[in-house]
């Protein structure tokens, strides 16, 4: 069990960039880590440290620009988020489903173009679970959101 439990804990810190988990999965804070190798394409140096949540097929990364995430987002504040794909991808656009909490009504973004560069906003605080969809692919993943 104990052998469970540290592994656990280290897969969650070498994927998910050290992000604190709350009991409901959701990061509380990222913390700045390298990114996964296939990630990197831009980052001068390549290993930069960087606050990101990998998905859960670790198909997506998201690189948090805006970290934290607000909702409402401020005047000068931008909800930047880095979406990177491991997997091939065409010019189709990222279709991202959000439900607080996992559940209730989706709130629906998209990116044109597939993962890129992106403001999120999502319309209130709180863990936000999204499924991802590009190019024939879909991972999950959860971002929240706090009050400014």
């Amino acid at each position: 069990m104990l052998r469970s439990a540290l592994t656990l804990a280290l897969a969650c810190s070498l994927l998910v960039g050290c992000a604190e988990q709350s009991a409901g999965g959701c990061p509380d804070r990222l913390s700045p880590e390298p990114l996964p190798t296939w990630a990197r394409t831009g980052f001068r140096p390549p290993e930069t440290p960087m606050p990101y949540v990998l998905g859960d097929q670790g198909d997506i990364a998201a690189v948090v620009f805006g970290n934290p995430l607000l909702s409402p987002p401020g005047k000068d504040y931008s909800n930047k988020i880095l979406w990177v794909s491991r997997v091939s991808q065409d010019r189709d656009p990222l279709r991202i489903e959000a439900r607080l909490d996992g559940s209730g009504e989706p709130v629906m973004r998209e990116v044109r173009g597939g993962p890129g560069p992106s403001g999120i906003d999502l319309p209130q605080a709180g863990c936000w679970h999204l499924t991802l969809r590009w190019s024939g692919h879909v991972d999950t993943l959860r971002l929240r959101y706090v009050k400014p």
